[in-house]
C-alpha cells in the first residue's frame, strides 16, 4: 500500500470520527434546549433522510467527478451543518443539513478504492477500511463524551474566548461541536491531496427519471433473490437496531446507572468493540457458503437485549454491552459478505450497495420512528427495552424459518 491509499484512510477516518462525536453534541445540545425525549431519535432520522431520498442519485453523483473532489464537497456540507448549530439553526434542520453531506460522501469513500488499487488488494484494502470506521465510532463516542464532561468543558471555555472577541461559544455542546469542525477542516484539508485517477466508469445518464428506473429495478432484483433477500433482510435489520441501540443505551444510563450524557456516551463505545470482536470471529469460524447457519445469534442477540432490564452495575453494563455487539457482529459479518457477493453477480457491486444504503437506512428511520412514538408515549424504558428485544427475536425468527435451509446445498 502507498501513500496515497494511507491519505484516503486519514481522510476517511477523520470524517467518520467527526460524524460519530457530532451525534452526542447534537443531542447535547437538544438537551441544553429541553427539548422533548423524542427530538433525540428524530435528530438521528434527520441525519439518515438524505440517505435514503438521495439513494438513487448519489452514485451517479459519485461517479461523474474524481472521488477526492467529492469527499471534499461533501466534507464542506457537514462543516456547514455544524456552523449551522453554532448560529443557532434548529438542531434538527442543521443535523440534517450534515446528513446530506454525509449521504453523498459514502459512495465516494468507498468507490475510490475500486479505482485506486488492483483487484487483489482490494480486500486488505476495505478490511482496513472497516477497521478504521469501527475505530473512529469508538472513538467519537469517548471524545464526544469527554468533550460534554462538566470537568473538561468548563475549563475549556474559559480560555476559549479571545481579548475583543467574543465566539460565542459558551456551552459544552457549542465547544464540543466547535472542535468537530476543525476535525472536519482537517478532513476536507486531506481530501485535497488524494490521487486524482482516472474515471472508472460515468454514469450511462444524469436523468433523474432514468436513474430511478434504474434504482427500483436492482432494488426489486436484489429482494426477489432468495439468498439476496435473507441476507438484505438481515443487515437492513441489524443497522436499524444497531442505531436505536445506542439512543436506547443513553437513556438506559441514565436511569439504570444514573450517568450523565458524558459518561453514557463512553459507554456506547462497547457495542462497537463488541462488534469489532464479532467481526474478528465470524471472519474465522464462517464460511461464505454457510453464513445462514449464523441467523440463531441475531435470535439470541434479541434475548439478550432484554438482561439489560435488572443489570445496575457498570461492569455488568460493560461485559453485556460487549456480549450484545459481539453478537451483532458475528451474525451480520456473514451475512454483509453473502449481500455483497449476491449484489456481485446480479447487478455490479457499486448498483447493490446503492441498494442496501437505501434499505438499511430506511430500517434505521423506521426503527428511529418506533422509538420516537414510544418516547413521545412516555413510556417506561425498560418497557420500550422489552418491545425492542422481542422485536429483534422474532423477526430474526421468522427470517430463520424461512430461510434457514437456503444454503444446504452448498451452492451460493
Amino acid at each position: 500500500m502507498n501513500l496515497g491509499f494511507y491519505t484516503i484512510l486519514a481522510a476517511q477516518f477523520l470524517s467518520a470520527l467527526a460524524d460519530n462525536a457530532l451525534l452526542f453534541a447534537a443531542i447535547a445540545l437538544l438537551k441544553g434546549m429541553h427539548a422533548p425525549a423524542w427530538h433525540t431519535p428524530v435528530l438521528q432520522e434527520a441525519f439518515i433522510f438524505s440517505y435514503i431520498v438521495l439513494a438513487p442519485f448519489v452514485g451517479a453523483f459519485a461517479d461523474s467527478l474524481p472521488k477526492g473532489r467529492v469527499m471534499f464537497v461533501s466534507n464542506n456540507i457537514k462543516i456547514l451543518g455544524c456552523l449551522a448549530m453554532l448560529f443557532g439553526v434548529n438542531p434538527l434542520i442543521a443535523y440534517g443539513l450534515v446528513g446530506l453531506g454525509a449521504a453523498a460522501y459514502s459512495p465516494a469513500k468507498y468507490g475510490i478504492l475500486t479505482e485506486y488499487l488492483p483487484p487483489e488488494k482490494l480486500v486488505l484494502a476495505n478490511s482496513w477500511m472497516e477497521g478504521l470506521t469501527v475505530l473512529a465510532i469508538i472513538l467519537g463516542a469517548v471524545i464526544g463524551g469527554i468533550l460534554l464532561s462538566p470537568d473538561i468543558a468548563y475549563p475549556m471555555l474559559q480560555w476559549w474566548d479571545v481579548p475583543v472577541i467574543n465566539t460565542g461559544i459558551d456551552t459544552p455542546p457549542e465547544l464540543a461541536i466547535a472542535i468537530i469542525v476543525a476535525l472536519y477542516l482537517a478532513a476536507a484539508a486531506i481530501n485535497l491531496y488524494i490521487p486524482c485517477v482516472k474515471l472508472d466508469h460515468k454514469p450511462l445518464s444524469n436523468n433523474p427519471i432514468f436513474l430511478l428506473g434504474e434504482f427500483w429495478h436492482n432494488f426489486k432484483l436484489l429482494w426477489k433473490d432468495p439468498l439476496g433477500q435473507v441476507s438484505l433482510a438481515v443487515t437492513t435489520l441489524f443497522w436499524g437496531t444497531g442505531a436505536t441501540l445506542r439512543l436506547l443505551v443513553l437513556s438506559w444510563a441514565a436511569i439504570a446507572l444514573h450517568y450523565d450524557m458524558a459518561s453514557a456516551a463512553k459507554l456506547t463505545a462497547w457495542v462497537a468493540i463488541g462488534i469489532a470482536i464479532g467481526a474478528v470471529l465470524a471472519a474465522k469460524f464462517v464460511k461464505l457458503e454457510h453464513s445462514v447457519k449464523v441467523l440463531p445469534i441475531g435470535i439470541a442477540m434479541g434475548l439478550m437485549v432484554l438482561i439489560m432490564i435488572p443489570v445496575t452495575s457498570s461492569t455488568m453494563a460493560t461485559l453485556l454491552l460487549v456480549t450484545i455487539g459481539a453478537m451483532g457482529g458475528y451474525f451480520v459479518v456473514p451475512m454483509n459478505a453473502l449481500l455483497q457477493h449476491r449484489g456481485h453477480l446480479l447487478m455490479g457491486a457499486g448498483s447493490s450497495i446503492a441498494v442496501q444504503n437505501f434499505n438499511e437506512n430506511l430500517s434505521i428511520f423506521a426503527m428511529l420512528a418506533l422509538y420516537a412514538l414510544m418516547e413521545k408515549m412516555s413510556l417506561n424504558i425498560y418497557i420500550i427495552i422489552t418491545i425492542f428485544g422481542l422485536l429483534l427475536s422474532a423477526i430474526m425468527t421468522m427470517l430463520y424459518k424461512r430461510h434457514g435451509h437456503d444454503q444446504d446445498s452448498g451452492k451460493i
